[in-house]
């Protein structure tokens, strides 16, 4: 059974305290799950304090993108070396990036090799505008930016991979795709794995769906096969509201684990 994974992306938002605050108040209720991994990831800033404030619970850290670079003189930059001391994790790809920050498709690839040579884990963010979604392109443009970023990856890199389906046009409006409209882009995700790197692969990598995901809506994407977790945006700076959506994802795992 794959673990699913809650992942909280606070974005910029936070002051020290209320970082701290938030941490705290998601530690005392998700701080020691077992069905789940639940990884919060702040801005660059609070790394290093909430990594001493949750040591001892299960929850890990994040970093919300890294440099191409692991040192030099890149003014303004932080690398996967960096961070590697204090996360698990680091997001790579995201939309926002893409677009606000103009990193193409050879700038994620780079990052995704910089996460992997630091040895930390990738959540390698891909989705479709709502253009490119009205005009039927949604899987070219997924399985571009999956190509781009793992097609001269080797298996046993493909195998610390998370893949997050984020469809650009869910993230942040309120309106996230449907279930069903998830589950048949995970079942591309998954295929074009299995086809390039073997069943053992594909069937072992997580698979996260983000955009606009609440405690409300969070358990119809959870049962999805495909769908092993979620990248939270908003709702991870609600303690209560993030802590109910990993506690819908301890849930359906646990029915899982018994059969159910």
């Amino acid at each position: 059974m794959r673990r699913p994974l809650i992942a909280g992306n606070w974005k910029m938002h936070t002051t020290y305290e209320q970082a701290m605050e938030l941490a705290r108040a998601i530690q005392a209720r998700c701080g020691m799950v077992e069905y789940a991994e639940v990884v919060l990831i702040p801005p660059f800033p609070w790394i290093v304090p909430l990594s001493r404030q949750l040591n001892g619970s299960s929850i890990s850290l994040g970093a919300q993108t890294c440099s191409v670079f692991d040192e030099g003189a890149y003014t303004g930059e932080v690398s996967a070396k960096m961070v590697a001391q204090f996360c698990r994790y680091v997001i790579v790809g995201h939309s926002e990036r893409r677009r606000l920050f103009g990193e193409t498709d050879a700038v994620v690839a780079a990052k995704l090799r910089a996460v992997l040579r630091n040895g930390l884990q990738p959540i390698l963010c891909v989705g479709e505008t709502l253009e490119e979604r009205e005009s039927g392109a949604t899987r070219d443009i997924v399985e571009r930016q999956i190509a781009a970023a793992c097609n001269d990856l080797e298996s046993g890199q493909v195998a610390r991979l998370v893949i997050a389906y984020e469809p650009v046009w869910a993230i942040g409006t309120g309106r996230p795709a449907t279930s069903a409209d998830a589950a048949l882009v995970a079942s591309w995700i998954r295929a074009w794995f299995r086809e390039r790197f073997g069943s053992g692969i594909s069937e072992g990598l997580r698979i996260l769906y983000g955009g606009s995901v609440t405690a409300a809506n969070a358990a119809d994407f959870l049962v999805v096969g495909d769908i092993e977790g979620a990248l939270v945006g908003g709702a991870s700076l609600d303690a209560r509201e993030f802590c109910s959506i990993v506690e819908a994802a301890v849930e359906c795992a646990q029915r899982i684990a018994e059969g159910g």
